[in-house]
């Protein structure tokens, strides 16, 4: 019989908790707001799931009145200390909380970035609620995965965010209207600062002034009394400023969603001095997400994955 000393069980002990903490750890969801969130909720009753596809999983949400986050940790042997807000797209109607969310999560840890999928709360306009709720709640996920970010091994200048199609624009929305944190809330998580320090907006809506604006995801924030303060107020290329964090950009010349979205923003950034990078392909079309279309857009992730190195966010 073999017979361990103490000493000698306790180093097992580590070296197997060693090896536990290697292995990538299981994805858990976790509320935006210990209480009710703040804004008007102006939505009744269960949130409504739809499966898109009958092949693959490919949820779509609606009627959501407690936003979340979905952590993703990589494995600790890949991790980088970089992490990254991911904002679903679906117009502002719907999240489409999988291709858009958790497969970019999952790819994130790929590469030794951890994902924070943000299931966040749809505007209602139409219903008098004259407060941006997504904004709200993507400044919460920025503010507490940066309180969060010791218990995480993140780095807390290391906190980006990542949005497609509508959730591009609330992606550009965290990096244009951010505040540094309330020093005097009671809150600690307030205390932080809700500016994110890179951006990855993959086909985005982003100006509502242009003609060339999203019709449906425009009226989604606006509702039928569009207010040409609000437009200028969220379109986003109009609020670059010197201290707009950097971006990388993706879009295509046959989106719905015009590709001069990415290119008014891109060189608004430009113009204020702000480092951007921003590719533009022929074809691809929309919401093709992570998916191999066989178009030259699908290597999107390989060009994201060398920016972030050149960024020197992953190493």
């Amino acid at each position: 019989m073999l017979i361990l000393s103490s000493s000698f069980k306790k180093i097992l002990f580590i070296i197997f908790f060693m090896i536990g903490l290697a292995g990538a750890t299981e994805p858990f969801e976790i509320k935006l707001w210990d209480k009710n969130p703040p804004g008007k909720n102006c939505v009744e009753g269960e949130e409504i799931i739809e499966n898109w596809s009958s092949s693959i999983l490919d949820r779509h949400i609606q009627n959501i009145s407690n936003p979340t986050l979905t952590v993703y940790l990589p494995s600790t042997e890949k991790f980088n200390g970089t992490g990254v807000v991911i904002c679903p797209g679906g117009g502002y109607r719907r999240l489409a909380i999988d291709k858009e969310g958790h497969d970019v999560a999952r790819w994130l840890n790929e590469i030794g970035v951890a994902g924070f999928v943000l299931k966040y709360r749809l505007p209602c306009p139409q219903k008098g609620n004259v407060v941006f709720l997504p904004q709200l709640d993507v400044q919460r996920a920025i503010r507490l995965v940066r309180y969060r970010a010791k218990e995480w091994n993140l780095d807390p200048q290391k906190i980006g965010v990542m949005g497609f199609s509508a959730g591009g624009h609330l992606a550009s929305t965290a990096g244009t209207h951010f505040d540094y944190g309330n020093e005097n809330a009671a809150d600690p998580i307030e205390r932080q600062s809700s500016r994110p320090d890179f951006m990855i907006l993959i086909y985005p809506f982003i100006s509502m002034t242009k003609d060339y604006a999203h019709p449906g995801s425009k009226r989604s924030i606006l509702g039928d009394n569009l207010s040409m303060d609000w437009k200028v107020l969220y379109s986003n290329e109009l609020q670059v400023t010197e201290n707009t964090p950097p971006a990388f950009l993706i879009s295509t010349e046959d989106d719905r969603v015009s590709a001069r979205h990415s290119i008014d923003f891109f060189l608004a950034l430009k113009e204020a001095g702000v480092p951007a990078e921003l590719h533009i392909y022929a074809e691809g079309g929309h919401g093709y997400g992570l998916r191999q279309t066989g178009k030259p857009v699908s290597v999107w992730p390989k060009l994201c994955e060398k920016w972030m190195k050149n960024m020197n966010l992953i190493h």
